[in-house]
């Protein structure tokens, strides 16, 4: 029997939905859908042929499934002719006996239960991470290894597999037999959910691509038979008998299904447990399945593959939003087309830097990648593709802003303005009950706030009459405003924004630390010559002289 399992983590696997299919057929016209969908396949065309001929990986294999999805979809959505066969650049000399059939992958566990409905004899293994091949014998001695390939066609790896101590080279019986299977590289107590793919198929596909394979990194090959094409038809017998004969790998993950609970409890046992290699989802097989001589270089009706969440999504960028914080620290934040992480559903992620943006250069219309830090935090990882039409954007100049610039909401300045707001109410100002972010958007909105300070002189009548008040809501925000009148010095000279004093002085009044020089705010605890400046600097500002006038009308203490 399976394992016990949570259900909650096995049902939280069904949840995911594939991010290429969730969102309609972008709004193109047919030319631009036509350059984006040859970007797009001339980019998969380059992973293809780096992966295949070179062994190398450009690209997570998540990422490389959903631009698949994307590329499928945007040909689906503007009716273009269906893209190239991804594996055509890794096809050779060598002819398979028996073609490999490849598998149809499925990410959502609704059309894995559809497909399991009406099948019978139905049989679960881990779909190892690696690099598939033929192994072909001769009265027990080891004849011939040919890659996958393109399916019907590959490369010659006799040699190199004569060194894998994992490929029996002599079997305990005499007998011709032709075997399928997967070369991994052998990992300790790998669990997929907490390690990922750690790059072990593009290291198996490189050591392979190599002319001369060395001992040490032969040992390091593992291999996984997943099918004996000529073999006796119940799989039971075929995978005992491949144990007798020196594939004992396969046994100890090969399992039968009753329900479709019984796939996911293995998918999420799978997903979650220490393993000695890489995988990327489930396969699910049937017993039965036509002779070998009719299998083909393509998906079969009788086997599927189910695939792990991904671990990064791949998300299209609608909108690029510069926000300015209060100290004119630019942070540019991506709208995207929602995505699906786990159980996130994911909007927007930010850049983390104006520098960074302008390294990558991201525009609207570009494809992203997107994971979650900690599993909660949304973290832009790269630029997957950039649109083949680029986007013009109005790009904010950061010697535009500054800790002492945008002191009122003229245009551009409408971003560091409202940050400044947010930290004069918020709980590293003043303090002000039932004041946030969405409230000061709202007084801005109306358009009576003109300066830092202007709420000060609003009165209940005049709160009830704007948009988005009522009687009860007005007179609660004013008499969270009244309580601002009561906060020390000290805490108002925070809530506007001085830099930061350490362990300084702050007794006294405006004036007195307004005299204060440069040196004499340096002989302080605690600060330096930098912040020394800033802070003579701050006491000398003519906006926030201004707003220090204000205070001293308004009868705020120590202005």
């Amino acid at each position: 029997m399976p394992p016990a399992l949570p259900l909650l983590l096995s049902l939280l696997l069904t949840l995911f939905q594939p991010n290429a299919l969730a969102e309609d057929c972008p709004a193109w016209p047919p030319e631009k859908a036509r350059t984006e969908t040859a970007a797009l396949q001339r980019q998969i065309d380059r992973w293809d042929d780096a992966y295949h001929r070179e062994g190398r990986a450009l690209i997570a294999d998540g990422l490389y499934d959903q631009s698949r999805l994307r590329l499928d979809e945007w040909r689906r959505c503007f009716g273009l002719p269906s893209p190239a066969n991804p594996l055509r650049t890794a096809t050779g000399p060598v002819t398979h006996p028996v073609a490999h059939t490849g598998l149809d992958k499925l990410h959502d566990g609704k059309d894995v239960e559809a497909w399991l409905r009406d099948r019978k004899g139905v049989w679960i293994q881990p779909k190892v991470d690696g690099v598939a091949i033929t192994l072909i014998y001769r009265s027990g001695r080891l004849h011939q290894a040919i890659s996958r390939g393109d399916g019907a066609r590959g490369q010659d790896w006799t040699a190199s597999a004569q060194k894998i101590t994992a490929i029996p080279r002599q079997l305990t019986e005499p007998v011709d037999l032709l075997v399928q299977g997967e070369l991994y590289w052998r990992l300790n107590d790998h669990v997929q959910s907490r390690d990922g793919g750690r790059n072990a198929r593009a290291t198996v596909a490189g050591l392979m691509g190599r002319k001369d394979l060395g001992a040490e990194q032969a040992d390091g090959i593992g291999l996984f038979v997943w099918d004996w094409p000529q073999g006796p038809s119940a799989l039971p017998e075929r995978v005992s008998t491949l144990a007798a004969l020196g594939f004992a790998a396969t046994a100890p993950y090969t399992h039968a299904l009753e329900r479709f609970a019984d796939a996911q409890t293995w998918r999420e046992h799978w997903f979650r447990t220490p393993l000695p290699f890489a995988t990327d989802g489930v396969v699910l097989r049937l017993e039965r399945r036509p002779p070998a001589e009719r299998w083909q270089a393509r998906p079969p009706h009788w086997g599927v593959a189910w695939k792990y969440p991904f671990a990064q999504a791949l998300a299209d960028v609608r909108k690029v939003d510069f926000r300015v914080g209060r100290t004119g620290r630019i942070t540019p934040v991506l709208e995207l087309a929602p995505v699906r992480l786990d159980d996130r559903r994911i909007r927007r992620v930010s850049v983390s830097s104006f520098q960074r943006w302008q390294a990558l250069d991201i525009r609207p219309g570009d494809q992203v990648a997107v994971s979650l830090a900690g599993l909660t935090i949304p973290r832009l990882d790269g630029v997957v593709l950039r649109a083949a039409q680029r986007v013009e954007l109005a790009v904010p100049q950061a010697t535009d802003f500054h800790a002492l610039s945008c002191w009122q909401p003229t245009p551009g300045c409408e971003s560091q303005f409202l940050a400044r707001l947010t930290w004069l109410g918020g709980k590293q100002g003043l303090g002000l009950p039932h004041v946030g972010r969405g409230t000061w958007e709202k007084l801005l909105e109306t358009g009576r706030l003109t300066g830092l300070l202007d709420w000060l002189t609003l009165d209940g009548p005049e709160l009830a009459n704007m948009t988005g008040f009522g009687e009860r809501s007005g007179a609660r925000l004013l008499d969270s405003f009244h309580t601002a009148r009561q906060r020390p010095f000290a805490t108002w000279l925070k809530a506007l924004g001085m830099p930061p004093t350490g362990q300084a002085r702050l007794d006294g009044t405006w004036q007195e630390l307004a005299q204060r020089n440069t040196e004499q705010w340096q002989a302080e605890p605690g600060i330096g010559p930098g912040r020394a400046a800033q802070l003579s600097a701050f006491f000398r500002d003519p906006q926030v002289l201004a707003l220090r006038d204000a205070l001293q009308a308004a009868g705020i203490d120590g202005f």
